[in-house]
C-alpha cells in the first residue's frame, strides 16, 4: 500500500470511528421520510453525515442491508406500541380506545410521516409491501382481542378494529391536520363511534389532560 493509500484508509477508520451504525439508520430513515427509498443513496447520506461514503462499508454489507434494518426500526417505532397499548389493562373498552389513541397522539409513540413513507416504499418493493401487510394484520388482530375482552362477538370485534385502525392510517395518509382542540372536541364523538359506548366524563378528562401535556402548544 502506498502512503497516500495507508493515510487515506486511516482517515477514513478514524471517520467510521465517530461514526455508528445508528447513525447511518436515522440518516436512512430522514432520506426516506423526505424523498422516498429512491433518495436513500450512500453518497446522499454520507453527505448529511459529513463523512467518507466508504465509512459506509464499515457498519453494512451493502445498501440492502440498510434497507433491512430501515423497516426493522419502522416496525419497532409504528408497530409495538400500538400492540403494547391494545394489551393493557382498562376498565372499560373506551378507556381501552384511549390508549390506542395515544399512539395517535404522541409521535414519540407513532411517526405518521414515516408510516408513509414506508407505504409509498412498499408501492415499489414487493417485499416491503409484504411486510407492510403483515404489520396491518398483526395491528388489527391487536385490536381484535382488544374489542373481544369487552364482549364483543368475533365478527363485530374484528370490523370495529378494521374501523379504528384505517381510519386513522386514512387521517395520516390524506394529510389530514386536525389540531389539538378539534380532536379534543371529537373524542367523545369519536370514541361512540368506535366502540358504540358512551365514554365517562372521567375518561374524557383524563385523556384530555395528558393531550394537553403532550402537546402543550396546541
Amino acid at each position: 500500500m502506498t502512503p497516500s493509500g495507508a493515510r487515506k484508509r486511516a482517515t477514513t477508520r478514524q471517520a467510521a470511528g465517530r461514526m455508528t451504525r445508528e447513525a447511518w439508520i436515522e440518516a436512512g430513515i430522514a432520506a426516506l421520510i423526505e424523498a422516498g427509498i429512491a433518495n436513500v443513496k450512500i453518497q446522499v447520506m454520507a453527505k448529511t453525515l459529513a463523512v467518507s461514503r466508504s465509512s459506509f462499508y464499515w457498519f453494512f454489507a451493502d445498501l440492502q442491508e440498510l434497507h433491512r434494518e430501515l423497516v426493522e426500526y419502522w416496525l419497532r417505532k409504528n408497530t409495538s406500541p400500538i400492540l403494547e397499548r391494545a394489551l393493557r389493562p382498562a376498565p372499560t373498552v373506551t378507556k381501552a380506545v384511549c390508549h390506542i389513541f395515544e399512539c395517535w397522539v404522541d409521535p414519540s409513540l407513532f411517526d405518521p410521516r414515516l408510516d408513509a413513507a414506508v407505504r409509498s416504499w412498499g408501492q415499489v418493493d414487493a417485499a416491503v409491501r409484504g411486510v407492510v401487510d403483515q404489520a396491518d394484520d398483526q395491528r388489527v388482530d391487536a385490536l381484535t382481542r382488544m374489542f373481544l375482552r369487552y364482549d364483543y362477538q368475533q365478527p363485530e370485534a374484528f370490523i370495529r378494529a378494521r374501523v379504528l385502525y384505517f381510519t386513522q392510517i386514512g387521517h395520516f395518509t390524506l394529510g389530514m391536520r386536525d389540531d389539538r382542540e378539534i380532536r379534543l372536541r371529537l373524542l367523545r364523538p369519536y370514541l361512540l363511534s368506535f366502540t358504540g359506548r358512551q365514554a365517562s366524563d372521567a375518561e374524557v378528562q383524563a385523556f384530555e389532560t395528558w393531550m394537553r401535556r403532550v402537546q402543550p402548544d396546541g
